[in-house]
């Protein structure tokens, strides 16, 4: 049973009797490992998720700063803080409900500095404990950078910090999950899905409450925090000198050179770069998800607009972006109940949405965001579904001892995904821009 058993066997075993021998001690503290790496996906993906929020109120106090010299104005000053009826008085009817410069550019920002770290991490042999420590320290960094900038570039390094700190994590987290119970991947994603919701609904609460975007920014500083204590005292370490085993050969040598090709431990740089097209079925249908999902959110998000209802402008874009994440917190939990192995499909429904929001950024023709917030909360379930997974196939379907660098370069799917959106939201929101102003607005 050696061809097949290792590639297939150990995505079944743990969930039938698994082996007797390290049964005992896997089960005793196995809670640690799968709660702390719930706490360490929403740290990870926090600050991302806060910066993507936090994007709108961002550009518009930068171009009111602009608009009127105030150049030495915080960067989160408390006018960001909108009655429901500030916007509708700011724009008039007289244009679309546009800032001059896309949330796209915020997402650039946010993604490009994750997606430059996971192309290289994989070939740099640092220590987990180094990478973690690097990740908490500009996690924190970008907090307080973002909090106290006065001037557009350092708002801008602190979201660059923020990437830094989620690219790195998240690379050098998933690689990590290879060598514990395959069911870390489930918390993991859950986790991560949790830090949607956190993120978007803490930072949106709390302005909606008074507080300042600033000082809302800095009580999050105990985010990065928790994310070192999970880290350091809650989980327990594995070595990571040998390649990632079955979970049914934990304890045992295994001579790899008895294996088939296809399943021994990639040994050199030529061969982990043969192996990356062999991934290619897991990254582009995940790729393609989040450039077509993250199109809609910070390239359509801001234009979808429902003037003289009891949410301003700013208002609907922070709770478009609560609900997208519940969406995805609800999917990347669900992977234990429900597995979708054609990830494919959900990219083909999200280019309907696509469609949808892009028609009703035009023409203003949905009734009721009601409407609106049903179709954002179901774009969210496809955006979560499609990482769930793409990573718990490659939990069990990738062998072993290839599974931990198999899980560090598919994990730059969803970060190139988010770049092409970037890219693509920023035209995209300039020519819709520049049409003439829908029915509705006047």
């Amino acid at each position: 049973m050696g061809d097949s058993g290792e590639s297939v066997s150990p995505s079944v075993i743990p969930l039938t009797d698994g082996d007797a021998d390290d049964a005992p001690p896997k089960d005793k503290g196995l809670w640690r490992d799968l709660v702390a790496y719930w706490i360490l996906g929403l740290c990870n993906n926090y600050g991302y998720v806060v910066m993507l929020t936090a994007a709108h109120d961002i550009l518009k106090d930068l171009e009111e700063g602009d608009d009127h010299a105030k150049s030495a104005l915080n960067a989160f000053s408390v006018h960001n803080t909108t009655t429901a009826r500030s916007d509708d008085v700011t724009y008039g009817y007289e244009t679309r409900p546009c800032n001059k410069l896309s949330t796209g550019a915020i997402l650039l920002a946010d993604i490009l500095p994750a997606l430059a770290v996971k192309s290289i991490a994989s070939f740099f042999p640092l220590a987990k404990h180094i990478r973690i420590f690097l990740c908490v320290v500009a996690a924190a960094a970008g907090f307080l950078l973002t909090a106290f900038a006065t001037v557009q570039w350092v708002l801008f390094l602190g979201v660059i910090s923020t990437s830094f700190s989620s690219g790195l994590g998240e690379a050098t987290f998933l690689a990590y999950a290879t060598y514990f119970n395959k069911n870390v991947i489930s918390t993991w994603s859950s986790g991560t899905g949790g830090a949607g919701i956190a993120g978007s609904l803490s930072y949106t609460g709390l302005t909606e409450l008074g507080l300042t975007p600033k000082t809302t920014i800095l009580i999050m500083l105990v985010v990065p925090a928790l994310e070192a204590v999970a880290f350091w005292v809650l989980l327990r370490h594995k070595d990571t000198s040998k390649p990632a085993l079955p979970e049914e050969a934990e304890g045992k040598e295994i001579d790899y050179s008895t294996l088939p090709e296809e399943e021994r431990p990639l040994e050199n740089w030529s061969q982990r770069l043969r192996y990356i097209p062999s991934l290619f079925i897991y990254m582009i249908p995940l790729i393609l998800v989040y450039l077509l999902e993250y199109f809609i959110n910070q390239g359509l998000f801001e234009l979808l607009y429902f003037p003289g209802i009891w949410l301003s402008q700013s208002g609907q874009y922070r709770w478009y972006q609560v609900i997208y994440q519940i969406g995805v917190f609800i999917s990347r939990s669900s992977v234990n109940l429900i597995q979708f192995r054609h990830v494919w499909i959900m990219a083909v429904l999200q280019f309907v949405n696509v469609v949808y929001f892009t028609f009703e950024a035009v023409y203003f023709f949905t009734p009721s965001i009601w409407i609106i917030f049903v179709l954002i909360l179901w774009e969210g379930l496809l955006g979560g579904g499609g990482y769930v997974n793409t990573f718990y196939r490659l939990q069990t379907e990738v062998p072993a001892a290839r599974r931990e660098y198999a899980m560090m370069v598919t994990s730059i799917s969803d970060s190139v995904g988010i770049a092409l959106a970037g890219v693509a939201a920023i035209p995209s929101h300039n020519a819709i821009c520049d049409l003439p102003v829908p029915d509705r607005l006047l």
